[in-house]
Order: structure tokens, then C-alpha cells, then sequence
């Protein structure tokens, strides 16, 4: 499912680069548009979806608890697809209308997506792998990225630039994608943890002995089912009689829970503004600022650019988020980014006509143009190494069951918000800021958020959702250097207990008692 963002990401930048796209929209630079309005007209049309998102995070938290995460998944599904075929539509009438609705439909849709996939993982996930799980969706955002910007460059040589299927073709792998998800959701399991939420537990029990190929009756299953039930039993006797008011004063009020939301803000914020996300979308242009002339060498650098992001975000989710940890992956990324950033910053203040064609520039300037374009790719490898994964994981597993789906829809509308911001903003920030100029904001956010993680962000690699909260029940100074550390051995059954004899019959009693209860 990630892959709906990276498509949307990867082909709207390279089709708004297509001469058929900018002949019908308007984006020529011999229009009869200015250099604003240009630039004011392409970030509408760029930042639709991330609008569009904004409401789908904000009502993924309802349709995700009440129809469950599977049929959640069908839903967005339809309105990925109802999206994409307005907006394709307009190719036939050069409407703005249609593409602004269409992406913004689409983008109701895309935005769930980024609710319902990480929850989805990190209840169905086991712990010692859930990092690796749930970076597999900020992994497969690349995947959509890489396949779009293939796409993008190969109907720019292949096909006719007289004809609108330059860009039409490529986003048709929009409606692929969302078929082949909707279908393949028939046979996927629904996660045992919503089933208990609504009382379906022996479905849950059968489900979770699914998932994990071991028996209902062994020991590792009813541990969890243990841990399940007496989090959610905690929580309802917390909330008793709150209606469905109850969660969003529980996320307000209780201060473990304004610690999770104070991460989940800021974890978007520093992320999205850092710039590399803007670097994705507008990834053509980026390269063309650096050096990069003519159209196909755009693309095919854009293409590459998008192979580097996929293959480091797999590594970040095989060999590093469980491995190393959480937070010393996000600050190995962070410190790349932040290299790659002030590298791009000063280059662009000195060699200000790199992106002239007309301009002709020295052989130093020449290699130092070179090293910028480099250092695009190395701060996508730092993106996708910290930020883009630590996101989503952070925002699927720091909430408790009752708060998950609402606490992450918080989360994400709020990354959408800044999405929207960043997209809409930054074509307007090169023109008053300069590249330059813009570039240096990025690395100050970038150097901000490397600060902010050592201090507030705690480890979670290796521990249960169940158990989590432990950390969050401590002093919040606490928390972020020290969290993982003081609360060793205070997680629940299944963190506790490993695989011996003794223990198998400890949990064992544990059954009795509650039966006899």
C-alpha cells in the first residue's frame, strides 16, 4: 500500500515535466502564464492529493475501527481509482477542474493508506520483526517511486510527445496497483487485536494461530492473547462510560499520552521540512538546479534517483531498524541528510547559473556540480535510512490498542498537513528564498530534528506494544535517553517468558485462573 504514495510522488513531478502536460495545463514557460503563477498552478496541482490526504488520515481512524483493516483497505481502494480516472479524464478536456478534484478524490484514498498499512503490520507483525514489517510499507513508498519514475522516463522516449499518453500511460499504474491491493485484501487475515477490540474472540484466537502457524492452544498464542485482553481491559476500565469522546480526551489529557502525540507531531514536522521529501517530488527540477541539462538526462538522473531510495530503504528494514535500533538508524540517516543538504546550500550560493543552460561554468564548478548531484542521491539514502522509515513506525506502535487507530490518524493527517505545506510552498521558496537560500532552510530543520531525537526519542526495538507503555508511564526527561534501558523485563507475557518448560506452565496457570474466574 505504500506504494500509492510513491507512485502519486514519483509520476506527478516527472509528467508535470512532460511537453504534452505542460502545453494542456498551462506550465510552458512561453504560456501566457508568469513565472508566479506558473509556479503557484503547478503546486496546486502537485500538493491536490496531499490535500485530498489530509481528510482521508483524518476519517481513516473511524472507518478503520468500525469496518476493521480489511475492509478499510477495499474502500480506499475504490477511491484511488474513482480519483485517478478524473483526473485522467482531463486529458480529453484540458479541465483544471477535473485534475484538481480528481487528485483530490485519489488523495482521499491514498491518505488512508498510511493509517490503515502500519497498523495493520505492527498488530499482525511479532515484535523481534515489526520494525522490519512496518518499514517493508515505508520500503514499498520506493518501490511505487522507482516504478514511476521509470515509467515517466521511458514514455518520454518511447512516445510521441504529440499526444497526451505521455503522461497518461504512466499514471494509469495508479489504477494497477489499487486493483491488484483490493483484490489481494479477499485474502488476507483481519488483525486479531481489532477482533478482540469488538468481542470477536475466538475468530481473534483462530486468526492469530493463523498468522503466527502455531496452534490455538500453544503457549506463545495464549500469551498474547493475554497480553491483548489485558490491555484492552486496562484501558476500557480507564474510560468507562466516555462514549466515543473518551479517546481523544484520553490523548489530550494524559500526559504518557501528549508525550506520544508530542513525538508524533514532531516526528512530521522536522521530517517533512527537512526538504528531502520535496527533493522526491520535484526531483527534475533538483537535478536540473545542480547541472543536469536536457529533458531525458532529467529523467533518466530522476529514474536513478529513485532506484538509489528504494534499495536504502530495503537495507534500512533488513539489516538496520531492528537490528541497531530505532533511533540510532533515524540519527545515521539525519546526519546524511543534513551533510547532503549544507553540501547542496553552499554549492547553490556560490555556482548560482548551475541550472542556466546558456551559462557556461569552470571545470572546479563543473566537479563541484557533480558532487551536489551526488549528494542528491546521498540525501535520499539519509531520507530513506531515518526519516521516511522511523514515521510510520513510530506512529504504529507508541500508541496503546484503544488510541492506535485515532492516535495514528492524528499522526498522519498532521504529516499530510506539512506534505501540503512543503509541496505547495517550496516552488514559491526558490523564487523568494532563492535555491540557495531554501537550501539553507532545510539544513537548519535537518540539524533541529537530529537534536531532537537524541534527546526525546526513545528506543522501542525488541519490546511488545503491550509492554511499551511502561516507557511512556515514566518522567517525560526520562524518557527519550533512558526509556528502554529502565524498563528491561517490565513488558508482558510474551516479552517475559521465553520458551522453557517452566515457563510454558507459568503461562499455562496463568489460563486456569482465568477460566476459573
Amino acid at each position: 500500500m505504500g506504494a500509492a504514495r510513491g507512485l502519486d510522488e514519483g509520476l506527478i513531478g516527472t509528467s508535470a515535466e512532460q511537453e504534452p502536460f505542460k502545453e494542456l495545463f498551462g506550465l510552458k514557460e512561453d504560456g501566457p502564464l508568469t513565472e508566479k503563477e506558473r509556479a503557484d498552478r503547478l503546486s496546486n496541482i502537485t500538493s491536490m492529493v496531499q490535500m485530498g490526504s489530509i481528510l482521508g488520515a483524518i476519517i481513516a481512524f473511524a472507518v478503520v475501527d468500525k469496518i476493521g483493516r480489511l475492509w478499510a483497505t477495499r474502500v480506499l481502494c475504490l477511491l484511488w481509482i474513482g480519483g485517478i480516472a478524473i483526473f485522467l479524464g482531463a486529458a480529453n478536456t484540458g479541465s483544471l477542474g477535473m485534475v484538481y478534484a480528481g487528485r483530490f478524490i485519489a488523495g482521499v484514498g491514498i491518505g488512508q493508506t498510511t493509517v490503515v498499512a502500519p497498523t495493520y503490520l505492527a498488530e499482525t507483525a511479532p515484535r523481534f520483526i515489526r520494525g522490519l514489517c512496518v518499514c517493508a510499507f515505508s520500503g514499498s513508498v520506493y518501490i511505487g517511486i522507482m516504478l514511476a519514475y521509470f515509467a515517466s522516463w521511458g514514455s518520454h522516449i518511447h512516445i510521441s510527445p504529440d499526444t497526451e499518453l505521455q503522461w497518461v500511460i504512466p499514471n494509469l499504474m495508479h489504477i494497477y496497483f489499487a486493483v491488484i491491493i483490493g483484490t489481494l485484501s479477499i485474502f488476507a487475515i483481519e488483525s486479531p487485536r481489532w477482533l478482540v477490540k469488538v468481542g470477536k474472540h475466538e475468530k481473534a484466537a483462530a486468526n492469530l494461530s493463523k498468522i503466527r502457524n502455531l496452534p490455538v492452544e500453544h503457549w506463545y498464542v495464549q500469551s498474547e492473547l493475554l497480553d491483548i485482553n489485558d490491555q484492552l481491559n486496562r484501558e476500557r476500565e480507564a474510560t468507562l462510560g466516555s462514549g466515543w469522546i473518551g479517546p481523544i480526551k484520553e490523548l489530550i489529557l494524559l500526559p504518557s499520552n501528549r508525550y506520544r502525540l508530542m513525538l508524533s507531531v514532531m516526528s512530521q514536522v522536522l521530517g517533512q521540512w527537512s526538504g528531502a521529501n520535496s527533493i522526491t517530488i520535484y526531483a527534475p527540477q533538483y537535478f536540473e538546479m545542480m547541472g543536469t541539462t536536457g529533458q531525458n538526462e532529467k529523467l533518466f538522473a530522476t529514474a536513478i534517483f529513485g532506484v538509489v531510495k528504494f534499495v536504502s530503504s530495503m537495507i534500512c528494514a533488513l539489516f538496520l531498524i531492528d537490528l541497531v535500533g530505532r533511533k540510532r538508524a533515524l540519527m545515521s540517516g539525519i546526519t546524511l541528510q543534513l551533510i547532503a543538504m549544507l553540501y547542496m546550500a553552499i554549492f547553490l550560493v556560490i555556482v548560482t547559473d548551475a541550472g542556466d543552460e546558456s551559462a557556461t561554468m569552470t571545470s572546479s564548478e563543473k566537479s563541484a556540480a557533480l558532487g551536489a548531484i551526488v549528494m542528491i542521491y546521498v540525501s535520499g539514502f539519509g531520507w530513506a535510512m531515518g526519516w521516511n522509515s522511523i514515521q510510520y513506525l513510530i506512529n504504529s506502535e507508541i500508541y496503546p490498542l484503544r488510541l492506535r487507530a485515532i492516535g495514528g490518524s492524528f499522526a498522519m493527517t498532521f504529516h499530510f498537513v506539512n506534505q501540503y505545506g512543503n509541496s505547495k510552498a517550496v516552488p514559491e521558496m526558490f523564487i523568494s528564498m532563492t535555491h540557495g537560500g531554501t537550501m539553507w532552510f532545510f539544513s537548519v530543520v535537518t540539524l533541529m530534528g537530529l537534536a531532537w531525537v537524541w534527546f526525546c526519542l526513545p528506543e522501542l526495538a525488541g519490546k511488545s506494544l503491550e509492554s511499551i507503555d511502561r516507557v511512556f508511564e515514566m518522567p517525560w526527561y526520562l524518557i527519550g535517553r533512558q526509556g528502554k534501558h529502565l524498563t528491561e523485563n517490565m513488558g508482558g507475557a510474551v516479552e517475559n517468558f521465553g520458551v522453557d518448560k517452566e515457563k510454558m506452565e507459568a503461562v499455562e496457570d496463568v489460563r486456569e485462573v482465568q477460566q476459573r474466574a
